[in-house]
């Protein structure tokens, strides 16, 4: 989409051209249809977009369209505005309240003006629809002109559930300052012995925002009954980003069998640690285990004191 240069001509722009009306096919509203719509308007192929994008430099005024259709057989007056981080940037001018009239398409233009002052990367923004209790979001892809850095962490790894039940939660933090979609692998070990991995990397159906949060879940169906496991995240995204986080936990049945199990488990790996303890204890490097000290019969009357050298510095 164009830049303008300068606020005026963005106020220009929007005075001049508040509302572009045009009919719309002539399709009655079927029952249950909300009876109008909001998407980003067509660019100059016609091609449908799911969101907007803009980018620029800071200090640059941004601009683009929206199409508000109207399939209802009677006027709607729909009210507009920017959401989300950089909401207050979005502008509607004098079209921030749309009439609309029936089985007609509103085309409405609005701008976006980046602070002089604002970070490069990616910024969340939307724009919200609203008329009779209905409300529709519509995302705006906002790029500041500048480095770009693609970084995250894998935090709060752990294994909750058993059995077909068991899930690995864990949490992704966007460190950098562009939107991943981040792609994780998982590897599983066991103490008593080889466990089944949980299902291979896959691509995640997400995408984190920079400074976003986001708690997700994988599913282990072949998840040991009877074991201490350890489980390894690894993630990555494009631009470089990759983070790896770990966590571990018993999992043991559930009732009386379950609580023998997990005692038999303890008690196994008690006395092996005791038994690497002796066995640490009496060796001796090189010389193979100590062998038992001869006991020795203390000696007869007092002890004689220590000679007692003085310390005059002459050589002796």
């Amino acid at each position: 989409m164009s830049v303008l240069r300068t606020p005026r001509r963005a106020a220009a722009v929007l005075l001049l051209a508040a509302v572009t009306l045009y009919a719309a096919p002539a399709r009655p509203a079927a029952a249950g249809e909300p009876g109008w719509t909001a998407e980003p308007a067509s660019g100059a192929a016609a091609t449908v977009r799911p969101y907007f994008y803009l980018a620029g430099a800071a200090g640059t005024v941004l601009e683009d369209r929206l199409t508000l259709a109207n399939t209802s057989d009677q006027e709607r007056t729909i009210t507009l505005r920017g959401a989300d981080a950089a909401g207050s940037w979005i502008s509607f001018g004098a079209a921030a309240t749309v009439k609309v009239p029936p089985r007609t398409r509103a085309v409405v233009p609005f701008t976006l003006t980046v602070p002089p002052a604002s970070p490069p990367g990616d910024h969340p923004a939307a724009v919200i629809a609203t008329e009779g209790g209905r409300e529709v979001a519509l995302r705006v892809h906002l790029r500041v002109g500048g480095p770009a850095l693609a970084a995250l962490t894998v935090e709060d790894v752990a294994v909750r559930g058993r059995g077909p039940a068991a899930v690995i939660a864990y949490t992704l933090v966007n460190r950098g300052n562009v939107a991943l979609a981040p792609e994780v692998r998982i590897r599983a070990e066991g103490f008593l012995g080889e466990v089944s991995d949980p299902p291979r990397g896959r691509a995640l159906p997400v995408e984190l925002l920079p400074g976003r949060r986001m708690e997700l879940t994988e599913p282990w169906p072949g998840a040991p009954a009877l074991d201490r496991v350890r489980v390894t995240l690894t993630v990555t995204a494009p631009g470089g980003a990759r983070a790896v986080g770990t966590g571990s936990r018993w999992l043991v049945p559930g009732g009386p069998a379950g609580r023998a199990g997990a005692g038999l488990l303890g008690l196994g790996a008690a006395t092996a640690a005791a038994l690497y303890l002796v066995r640490g204890r009496r060796a001796v490097p090189g010389r193979g285990p100590a062998p038992d000290a001869p006991d020795v019969p203390p000696a007869a009357g007092p002890t004689p004191p220590a000679p007692h050298h003085e310390l005059t510095g002459a050589a002796r």
